[in-house]
C-alpha cells in the first residue's frame, strides 16, 4: 500500500487514490469528500458511474486547496469558488496562467516574463499578482512535490517572477511618504517572494518599503525598524513550526507602539490568531495592501 507521503507526492498508483485512502490522508471524512463534489464540483469529476472513486494527483491537490481555505474559516460554497479560481477553472485569469505554466515548462524566463506583462495588461498590477502569479507558482510548487517537474524548472521561474517584480518595482511611481513600511519572514520561514509583490503593491500607493527578506530574527526586525522610523511592519510565517518565533517578533514590535501587521499559513485558522496582536491581512496581497495603507493612513502616518 502506498504511504500517505508518497501520496501526497502524487506518487500513487496509475489509477488514482481511492477515497478512503484519500480522506486518511486529508484527515477529511469521506461524506464530506462526496458532499464537496455533488453540491460544489470540487473536484470536476470524469467518473464513469458505477466505478468506485479514484482521485488523480491534481484532484487531490483540488481537495487539499479546499481542505485549506474550510479550514480557514471560509464557508464551503465560497471556499468553492476560491479553489476554481485559484485553479483557473473559470474566470479571466485561467487562460494566462495556463500561458505561463506552459512558459516554465519550456524553461522560457523570457517567456515567464511576457506572460506576467500581458497578465497586467489584462487584469492590471493587483489582478496580475493575486491571480495569476501567485496561483501559477503554487502549482508549479506542487509539481515539483508530485515530482512532475525539476528544482531547476522552479527556481528559474521563481527568478524569472523575482526579475519581473523587481523591473516592475524600477518603474513604479516614487513614494510619496516619508516613513517606510518593513517587511520580513518571521525567523523560520524562508520563502519572500509573496512579500516582494506586496512591496510592490505598497510602492503604489506610496509607500517606500524596506524588505529584509528570510529568516529575519526578532532582534534585527525591531532594530531595524527603530532605525527606519518604520510607520508599519509587516511580518509573515508560513510554517507551523516558526510561529511562536513569528509571534515573539510581533509581540517585540507591537511593544515598540508600531503598527503591526501579519499573514501566512501559520495564521490561516481564527484559532491561530486568538490573543496575537496586530492585524491580520488574509490572503489576497490586493486586499492586505488596502488594509495596510487605510490602517496606516487613519492614523495620519505620512
Amino acid at each position: 500500500m502506498s504511504t500517505a507521503i508518497e501520496i501526497e507526492n502524487g506518487e500513487a498508483a496509475a489509477d488514482g487514490v481511492p477515497i478512503a485512502e484519500a480522506s486518511r490522508v486529508l484527515r477529511v471524512p469521506m461524506p464530506t469528500l462526496r458532499s464537496w463534489e455533488l453540491r460544489y464540483g470540487i473536484p470536476e469529476s470524469a467518473r464513469v458511474p458505477g466505478k468506485h472513486r479514484r482521485y488523480s494527483p491534481q484532484e487531490m491537490h483540488t481537495l487539499r486547496l479546499m481542505r485549506d481555505e474550510i479550514a480557514r474559516g471560509t464557508r464551503a460554497s465560497l471556499a468553492a469558488q476560491s479553489v476554481r479560481t485559484l485553479l483557473g477553472i473559470d474566470g479571466p485569469a485561467a487562460e494566462l496562467i495556463r500561458a505561463f505554466l506552459d512558459a516554465s515548462t519550456r524553461l522560457d524566463t523570457d517567456g515567464v516574463r511576457a506572460e506576467l506583462a500581458r497578465a497586467t495588461e489584462v487584469l492590471g498590477l493587483d489582478g496580475c499578482i493575486d491571480e495569476v502569479l501567485l496561483p501559477a507558482l503554487r502549482q508549479i510548487g506542487q509539481w515539483w512535490e508530485a515530482g512532475r517537474c525539476d528544482i531547476n524548472q522552479e527556481h528559474l521561474t521563481t527568478e524569472a517572477a523575482r526579475a519581473w517584480l523587481d523591473r516592475s518595482t524600477a518603474y513604479a511611481p516614487p513614494p510619496t511618504r516619508r516613513n517606510p513600511i518593513v517587511l520580513a519572514c518571521g525567523p523560520g520561514d524562508l520563502h519572500t517572494i509573496g512579500l516582494e509583490a506586496l512591496a510592490l503593491l505598497l510602492r503604489h500607493k506610496g509607500w517606500p518599503c524596506r524588505l529584509l527578506g528570510a529568516h529575519t530574527s526578532t532582534m534585527s526586525l525591531t532594530t531595524a525598524s527603530v532605525a527606519a522610523a518604520a510607520a508599519g511592519v509587516v511580518i509573515v510565517a508560513h510554517l507551523p513550526t516558526g510561529r511562536r518565533r513569528a509571534l515573539a517578533s510581533l509581540t517585540a514590535v507591537d511593544d515598540l507602539k508600531i503598527p503591526v501587521f501579519y499573514a501566512g499559513n501559520a495564521f490561516s485558522s481564527a484559532r491561530r490568531r486568538l490573543q496575537i496582536p496586530g492585524t491580520y491581512l488574509g490572503n489576497r496581497l490586493q486586499d492586505a495592501c488596502t488594509v495596510i495603507d487605510s490602517a496606516l493612513s487613519a492614523r495620519g502616518t505620512i
